[in-house]
């Protein structure tokens, strides 16, 4: 029997041993303290809990540090009294709350500006939400266009959608020439393009305003997945669609709930007829167990934080803190041109380091957390190859003197500066 099981598991040990040997192998941490830009973390996996460490964390995608916040805590466990600790079914059997009601209407309302009309469907991940709108609006009359650095959630769900017998049409990043060209030749009944609002990995922004003229100009939707600019961007953090003015009942919106909302879930926004067809069509929400109530109950005032002068503070300090970190790196690499650091100008929290190839990245990565500041490296296939990178995000909670800290351990990893905690 050992060996038996021993033959079947070998193409899985040859492929681990390939991962490894390109130095692709991702290690799963364990974090004893709730997420905040000071962490308590294990060194590695599976390791003993004494080996843990204090880590000052650059890699949270908490954008306004609401994941700790007292209130939203609170909301959570009166959520909790409130209607216990799960939902019991989906929502179409019995597991929809008046919390899930509440949420999607606060939603909806949040998005109505750039969505007249709209009504808005949570969902347990923005995963699922994006499986979902792509599978379920699209079959065999339908013609998927796919911007190059999607998320590998819209990936799949386009995937899914091919199976039934959609075309996938993929441009090249940010290149409306080919898009144009694209839609301008199709035939098919139904047309949509579909695109980040804000590419995870560079921090850029899609052109919204251009895309959405084109949707416009060849009757097509547009899917735009707001997961990184949902609280982030526009005006009290409506979004990249806000930020860049767009409005128009041909736009379905996703957008993410456990980022810069600091909780769970994810909605999906569109006009009132493409959301009931989603009820009645999109699997992921059909047969899946509704969130707990209690996380919705605690988004309401996640949301209306969010929405007034805390979270306008909070968004204030985000661009303080990126102003700082984009004026220290320049400087550091005018000092260093020999390193052959790129820095990706981005006006979100995301700001990435382009250091080059794989090894490069992963020695970087350890030298920081040596000295405390946990910044993991980014590696190819989430990037192309030759760009591995440190992916630094920027918290509301951080302060100026944590990005300074962070800033002086890259020059002293930069100089070879034997390591120590800062």
């Amino acid at each position: 029997m050992v060996d038996e099981i021993s033959s079947l598991l070998n193409p899985f040990k040859t492929k681990l041993q390939t991962l490894a040997d390109q130095q692709l192998i991702r290690v799963l941490r364990a974090a004893e303290t709730g997420t905040a830009p000071h962490q308590r973390v294990h060194s590695g996996q599976h390791q003993d809990p004494h080996t843990s460490q204090d880590l000052l964390m650059f890699c949270s995608n908490d954008y306004l540090g609401l994941a700790a916040h007292p209130d939203i805590a609170a909301a959570l466990i009166e959520g909790v009294d409130l209607y216990g600790a799960g939902s019991g079914s989906s929502h179409l059997i019995s597991g929809h709350s008046v919390a899930h009601q509440a949420l999607e209407a606060a939603l909806a309302a949040w998005v109505q500006p750039q969505i007249p009309q709209a009504q808005a469907l949570y969902f347990c991940t923005g995963y699922m939400a994006n499986l979902a709108v792509i599978s379920a609006l699209a079959d065999e009359h339908t013609a998927i266009f796919s911007e190059a650095l999607n998320h590998a959630s819209l990936i799949d769900g386009i995937r899914l959608a091919r199976a039934k017998g959609a075309q996938m049409h993929r441009y090249p990043h940010l290149d409306l020439a080919t898009l144009a060209e694209q839609l301008a030749q199709s035939p098919a009944a139904v047309k949509l393009i579909v695109t980040d609002a804000v590419f995870s990995m560079d921090g850029e922004l899609a052109p919204l305003a251009d895309l959405l003229a084109l949707a416009e100009q060849h009757q097509a939707w547009l899917v735009v997945d707001d997961a990184h600019g949902f609280g982030v961007l526009g005006p009290n953090g409506q979004g990249t669609l806000a930020h860049f003015g767009c409005r128009s009942q041909r736009l379905i919106l996703v957008g993410t709930l456990g980022k810069a909302a600091g909780v769970a879930g994810a909605f999906v926004a569109a006009h009132p007829t493409l959301i009931q067809f989603l009820i009645q069509t999109a699997r992921p929400y059909i047969f899946t167990t509704a969130a707990p109530p209690a996380v919705a109950h605690a988004l309401l005032t996640s949301l209306a934080l969010m929405q007034d002068e805390r979270g306008q503070a909070r968004r204030e300090q985000l661009r303080r803190l990126q102003t700082q970190w984009q004026t220290g790196m320049r400087a550091l690499l005018a000092r260093r041109p020999d390193l052959g650091w790129t820095l990706i100008d981005s006006p979100t929290p995301i700001q990435p380091l382009v250091v080059g190839d794989n090894a490069t990245a992963l020695a970087l990565a350890a030298g920081l957390e040596k000295r405390g500041i946990r910044v993991p490296a980014i590696r190819p296939p989430t990037v192309p190859a030759g760009t591995a990178r440190l992916r630094v995000t920027l918290c509301g909670s951080h302060t100026e003197a944590d990005v300074a800290q962070l800033l002086a351990a890259l020059e002293a990893e930069a100089n070879g500066q034997a390591n120590s905690p800062t």
